[in-house]
């Protein structure tokens, strides 16, 4: 059986070599590992991590490094990141045990030239730390302060610092930083959220309820292979984050109507929708590839869900809807801004231009999925990133531009409604909310309209 932080290292290999997603690349290595409980939580600690801290641990690299990090060859990088991570940021690793393992490690991966490189490195480090405090030098100015310290992009920095001001950006890369909890929602139409509860703490699985949402729990500690915890199998519960879940209840769906969820792999919303309808009306849920659509019906199947349809296909091009839905969710591809303590890679490959390009393609379907409503139906935008430009300014823009809509606030009754900004729309912070970020609206649709 391999170590955890053999397993680490290569998966850290995988995301730096062939831009492997982090999830994944975690995934594959854990698959035929034969780990358990806290060791594979260690794996993911280390992959997790040293991916969220990779600009703060190269900016180290290079300060003791002989040569700039460009130059040293990719396997030492990784060496010295894995290294580095748990001497700075795991308190309940002695340094000692750190650096003996690192150097262990190049030796059992057949790179023992390097062994003395990271033996020097780390122990280079530790003795600046012990006579001089943290090692790492920060620049004086911003963004590049808190890029470095905090480990994001300039860009992103930048982008933050102007959005919220220096303050509330730290508070926010200290929440993006720590490791992500998992989210759950009750199948209501299944089981209660009361007896799920006591379940978790039968098998020993620490759990809180999630204030002002009505079917969601927390998982408080590391926990084994999801599917194996209770009621998985059976459909009783699945994974969603607790700002997901927030969207289904601002769509607020009624039994017997019919709905649209574009975009809606992995089916998470969808399958929620269907519970809030009781499973009775029809629900078309939508997306461009097959592999997708396979994942929302599994979740449907999973979750014992029967009204749940699918297609196949670009979301701007359904003339077949038009003016078809009482209600319609686009859930639209967006930078993901919000979930970066979960997707850790995403502020590695995210940039404006791409941004720029998902704007164009974020009003597009906001555009066509408009057409599907009836009159006086409802529309709900949503995207999981706090990016300005893909939020208000795309639905400032379809209000420009289609003056019969109207932004209609949740109803005093809806878990939603704590949440409201005075535009109507919600905003969730992570900083703030403890959850996700966020952005969703929802578009009424006059009366004697016509499109």
């Amino acid at each position: 059986m391999s170590s955890a932080r053999q397993l680490a290292f290569i998966a850290l290999r995988q995301i730096m070599y062939h831009k492997a997603f982090t999830d994944i690349a975690l995934d594959r290595v854990l698959h035929k590992s034969g780990l358990k409980g806290s060791d594979r939580g260690f794996v993911a600690e280390l992959v997790y991590g040293t991916v969220r801290r990779q600009k703060t641990l190269d900016a180290i690299i290079n300060q003791f490094g002989s040569k700039p990090i460009e130059q040293q060859p990719p396997d030492l990088r990784v060496l010295l990141q894995l290294g580095l991570y748990q001497i700075r940021y795991l308190d309940s690793i002695p340094p000692s045990a750190a650096v003996n393992t690192t150097v262990d490690l190049a030796k059992e991966n057949r790179l023992g030239k390097l062994a003395g490189v990271v033996n020097g490195c780390l122990r280079q480090y530790l003795r600046s730390q012990e006579k001089n405090g943290d090692p790492l030098v920060l620049p004086g100015s911003q963004p590049q302060r808190f890029a470095l310290q905090y480990s994001f992009p300039e860009w992103l920095i930048a982008t933050w610092l102007g959005q919220f001001g220096e303050e509330e950006t730290a508070q926010l890369c200290e929440w993006f930083n720590q490791p992500a909890t998992l989210d759950i929602r009750i199948n209501p139409l299944k089981q209660s959220l009361e007896h799920v509860q006591v379940l978790f703490a039968n098998a020993g699985v620490k759990c809180e309820a999630i204030a002002d949402l009505p079917n969601a729990l927390r998982l408080t500690e590391k926990r084994g292979m999801i599917q194996n915890l209770p009621g998985y199998k059976e459909g009783w519960w699945t994974i969603q984050d607790a700002s997901a879940q927030l969207v289904s209840h601002l769509l607020d769906p009624q039994p017997k109507e019919v709905i649209i969820d574009a975009c809606a792999a992995p089916g998470g919303k969808t399958t929620h929708i269907a519970e809030l309808m009781g499973d009775e009306g029809t629900i078309w849920a939508s997306d461009k590839y097959q592999s997708r659509i396979n994942k929302i019906e599994q979740n449907a199947r999973r979750l014992d869900l029967m009204m749940i349809r699918t297609l196949i296909g670009d979301s701007r091009e359904y003339p077949q809807f038009r003016q078809m839905a009482d209600r319609v969710l686009l859930d639209v591809p967006c930078s993901g801004l919000g979930t970066l303590h979960k997707r850790p890679d995403i502020r590695w490959q995210q940039n404006p231009d791409k941004i720029s390009e998902l704007t164009q393609l974020q009003s597009e379907l906001l555009q066509a999925g408009s057409k599907w409503v009836k009159p006086n139906g409802c529309l709900v935008y949503s995207t999981c990133t706090i990016n300005p430009a893909e939020n208000a300014a795309i639905a400032a823009k379809f209000l420009e531009e289609n003056p019969e809509w109207q932004i209609v606030k949740p109803e005093e009754s809806s878990p939603a409604y704590s949440f409201a900004s005075e535009e109507g729309w919600i905003e969730v912070l992570p900083h703030k909310h403890d959850m996700d970020g966020f952005f969703m609206v929802k578009f009424q649709k006059t009366v004697n309209s016509e499109q």
